[in-house]
């Protein structure tokens, strides 16, 4: 199997090809991103940056280019668009209106918004819609780390351009810190100046060098398939994504270590991870703050599992595209499951599954988990399974092979 380009790279990478000096190339692949991408895409267009599609590519002109005051965005159902964007209308001195879906109107941006504010920024509202006016100085600022790594990063991500720098003190528990450091080592590669010291992270101003980056599969959709494996025996191998959990990589790569405390075999290489189980599985208990989007994926790998399960650290996950723990909770318990949803986690008792409709509320990741789900139990019905375009918009076809 291959899986879409990661929408989490991407979308960091668009926003550093904008603030760069030239013209950046970014390779996203013959799969198709899906809406979030798109979106963060547009969103930088709607600022006034020249974006050029080509094929499977993304050719940005950065700030060298002409860019103009003031635009309106709609993030839809990207909060990486609406937090990203966010920080870089506060770049200029023009209004930026910021919108989005209902439920990304729902979901939090005040904390963002605060440090826009304490950088020089007026910011009218705390969620959206929210209209921005800059520009932003350097200095120091805090963020709150509990609801969100995004805010952090989308402060991160403009740093280099502020006058003396940034920087950023994270308070709290910062949930989902892998894809902070995602954040900074892409500004690294751009050249950017930065230190950091725990949750403390100083970034120097300076220019951004312009690259051509060939965006890696996305790890988060590569559960998807290896989920396959692990519910239904056999093998998969995934030929586009590396399963390796590094400094700096995608973060949900710990997935697949989770895979095999729950008596699956993995085979990691550079460029592709392989899944397969061939006896029993087992019941897992973890904490998975930091790799919180694949939590869903594992609640109903856990239903086909011998004991029971209990996933923590997932709190943050009821404010993201739906309240992810009771709408997972709620899909087992349809299909005549048992879990049981806590503010903080999940528990999962394996019992027999039947047939019955599963509702994603509208979330890609929950639509897809229980899609793989259906491939063992017939009779699943997903409803809102046309969410899956947010990211992997050719998933179904893949369910498709998977099920030949």
């Amino acid at each position: 199997m291959k899986v879409p380009a990661s929408k989490s790279v991407a979308n960091r990478e668009i926003v550093l090809s904008a603030l760069a000096q030239g013209r950046s190339r970014l390779e996203l692949g013959a799969l198709d991103p899906g809406d979030d991408v798109w979106a963060m895409a547009a969103a930088v267009e709607s600022l006034g940056y020249r974006v050029e599609r080509d094929g499977g590519e993304l050719v940005v002109q950065g700030a060298s280019g002409r860019r103009r005051e003031g635009g309106a965005i709609d993030a839809h159902e990207a909060g990486t668009v609406a937090r990203f964007a966010a920080a870089l209308a506060a770049l200029g001195s023009g209004f930026v209106t910021i919108t989005g879906s209902p439920r990304m109107r729902e979901r939090p941006m005040a904390p963002l918004a605060q440090a826009l504010r304490d950088l020089g920024a007026s910011v009218k509202g705390d969620s959206l819609p929210m209209t921005i006016v800059g520009p932003i100085s350097g200095g120091g600022v805090t963020i709150g780390g509990n609801e969100s790594s995004q805010f952090a990063s989308a402060l991160l991500l403009v740093a280099p351009r502020l006058a003396g720098g940034l920087h950023l003190r994270i308070t709290g528990t910062l949930v989902s810190e892998p894809f902070v450091a995602m954040t900074v080592a892409a500004l690294r590669a751009r050249g950017a100046r930065i230190e950091r010291s725990g949750n403390e992270i100083t970034v120097r101003e300076g220019k951004l060098r312009a690259r051509n980056v060939r965006i890696p599969g996305d790890v988060t959709a590569a559960t998807y398939p290896a989920a396959a494996a692990a519910v239904l025996g056999g093998s998969v191998t995934i030929e586009n994504v590396d399963g390796r959990v590094r400094e700096g990589a995608q973060g949900d790569a710990r997935f697949f270590a989770l895979l095999e405390a729950m008596d699956c075999t993995v085979s990691r290489r550079s460029g592709a991870v392989t899944v397969r189980r061939t006896g029993d599985l087992h019941g897992i208990r973890e904490n998975v703050r930091d790799c919180s989007d694949v939590f869903p994926t594992l609640a109903v790998i856990a239903t086909q599992a011998a004991d029971p399960t209990e996933l923590t650290g997932i709190a943050h996950t009821r404010k993201q595209e739906s309240d992810r723990v009771r709408a997972v909770a709620d899909g087992i318990n349809a299909l005549g499951g048992s879990a049981q949803a806590f503010g903080d986690a999940i528990r999962i008792d394996p019992r027999p599954l039947h047939e019955g409709v599963v509702d994603s509320c509208g979330d890609h990741r929950v639509a897809m988990a229980f899609s793989i789900l259906g491939l063992q139990i017939p009779g699943v019905a997903v409803k809102g399974a046309g969410a899956v375009k947010k990211t992997f918009p050719q998933f179904y076809e893949m369910v498709g092979e998977l099920a030949r």
